[in-house]
């Protein structure tokens, strides 16, 4: 911007302003002596002929299918409308734009506030975008999503694979059994979770994973 674009610039705003203003002189001499600021400012920090030196987007990563997205169309289901929002979410993550993915699902729980399938896809996503850390934003969706839908095992099953993909394998091992106790889960869901505690399993074994915490000392009586 040079001297004539800024100058009529502060001519129109000083037109502008006194249109509301009036006669007040009080007024007029802080709105001229506030344009003489600005003006002086620019003259003395204004580098017009500088070329511009735009940046460019850091670039995105293109990423594999997560684990919930191989497994949610057979455990969730892929006919409805939850399974619309995370196809095209998952499309997005898969280029990188994890927050692109989020917002989808986002948008999808506007129309629909009270699916839990939503919900789970949302706290995945979210740990997906937080580089697979658990934010309180993500275990608040899953934690939503169980209130929906206390009897289905999907939401605790996600929330524990979300957990190990963290790191946390200790905790997903955990709710993982006590999924497994469950007399009323799916054989679907049995295998599933025997799937994932063998391989947890066999990450300790070959040394991969650190060995359980110990449980707390009982308190004394």
């Amino acid at each position: 911007m040079g001297w004539i674009p800024i100058t009529v610039l502060a001519l129109l705003t000083g037109l502008t302003m006194w249109r509301f203003i009036g006669r007040d002189k009080a007024a007029l001499q802080f709105l001229g002596a506030a344009l003489l600021f600005a003006l002086a400012g620019y003259a003395w920090q204004g580098r017009p002929a500088l070329p511009g030196s735009p940046k460019a987007p850091p670039p995105r990563r293109a990423v594999a299918d997560s684990d919930f997205a191989a497994m949610r169309e057979n455990m969730l289901g892929r006919f409805d409308r939850a399974a619309a929002y995370l196809t095209i979410a998952e499309s997005y993550q898969r280029q990188g734009d994890t927050r692109s993915g989020a917002q989808v699902i986002e948008s999808g729980l506007r129309t629909a506030p009270r699916d839990p399938d939503l919900w789970v896809g949302l706290g995945v996503a979210l740990v997906a975008h937080g580089d697979g850390r658990m934010s309180p934003a993500a275990q608040l969706a899953f934690q939503r999503a169980a209130q929906l839908a206390p009897q289905h095992p999907g939401p605790p099953f996600f929330y524990a694979l979300a957990l190990a993909q963290g790191g946390n394998f200790d905790e997903a091992e955990r709710i993982w059994r006590q999924l497994r106790a469950q007399p009323e889960l799916t054989d679907q869901y049995r295998r599933a979770i025997d799937d994932q505690l063998q391989a947890v399993q066999s990450a300790r074994q070959a040394g991969q994973l650190p060995a359980p915490a110990a449980p707390p000392p009982a308190p004394a009586r």
